[in-house]
């Protein structure tokens, strides 16, 4: 798993945390179950009543994705279709065809199946690139929840803070408990502000960086597919697609010794 995402949010509370402490503060304070319901029920309800239950659905499954997603070695697509293009160029495209089992991305595995079944380069660029467009389209409508969300949330926040000023006003008659209630009711601005920028504005643009990569990944598959049924040369294979890996994606010492 990449752990930018945990490091980031353990880093972000943290620094919230000590900064409470430095001030004088009492981290437990800080929560408060009447903030925390508002602002994350509040928050989740009114991006569901934007969307629909089944969108809603699959930003949390795309939420989940993004915070546990794997690294994408973006050479380790490259090799392994980089040897294949040596064995066809070889032996022929029928060659490959007990290759294609050994293949553990279902992806790679599909695109040559569709190679060695003979069909047209044409339509074979426009079954793969087919996946390659609605991943990208659930993935952006995954992001578009969280983001929402991100943009709710001080705002419901903001909310929870009149609620309690409008509380707090009722009870002039007991000076004593004025400072508590006043605080007590920043905290749902508080919180608002902190879910929306800690935490549901990242995980939309999480989600669209993790399918940037796993979809740059998918069309050098398909790229390198189509130059292996074309009976392209292994080296321009191998040039064509490592020129294509974004200059952000983790790359394996052979990648390195190549370039």
């Amino acid at each position: 798993m990449d752990p930018a995402a945990l490091i980031g949010l353990v880093l972000a509370f943290s620094a919230i945390l000590v900064s409470n402490v430095l001030e004088g503060g009492n981290p437990l304070h800080l929560l408060a179950p009447a903030a925390l319901i508002l602002i994350f029920v509040g928050s989740m309800s009114v991006s569901l009543a934007s969307s629909t239950l089944p969108a809603t659905i699959g930003a949390i499954k795309w939420m989940i994705y993004a915070l546990t997603a794997k690294k994408v070695d973006l050479e380790a697509a490259v090799e392994p279709l980089v040897k294949l293009a040596e064995k066809a160029r070889r032996e022929g495209l029928l060659a490959l065809e007990a290759e294609i089992e050994t293949i553990d991305d279902e992806f790679m595995k599909r695109g040559l199946q569709l190679a060695v079944d003979g069909t047209d380069p044409d339509d074979l660029y426009e079954i793969l690139t087919a996946e390659v467009r609605s991943k990208k389209a659930a993935a952006k409508k995954g992001a578009s929840f969280w983001s929402d969300a991100g943009a709710y949330s001080p705002t419901i926040g903001i909310i929870g803070t009149c609620m309690g000023l409008i509380h707090a006003l009722g009870n002039l008659n007991q000076p004593e408990k004025l400072g508590e209630m006043i605080a007590a009711a920043f905290l749902a601005t508080l919180w608002g502000i902190t879910s929306a920028n800690v935490m549901f504005l990242p995980w939309g643009k999480r989600i669209n960086a993790c399918v940037a990569l796993e979809t740059n990944r998918m069309e050098i598959v398909i790229d390198g597919v189509l130059a292996i049924q074309a009976g392209a040369n292994p080296r321009v294979v191998a040039t064509k697609l490592r020129s294509k890996i974004v200059a952000d994606a983790p790359r394996s010492a052979a990648a390195k010794e190549a370039a």
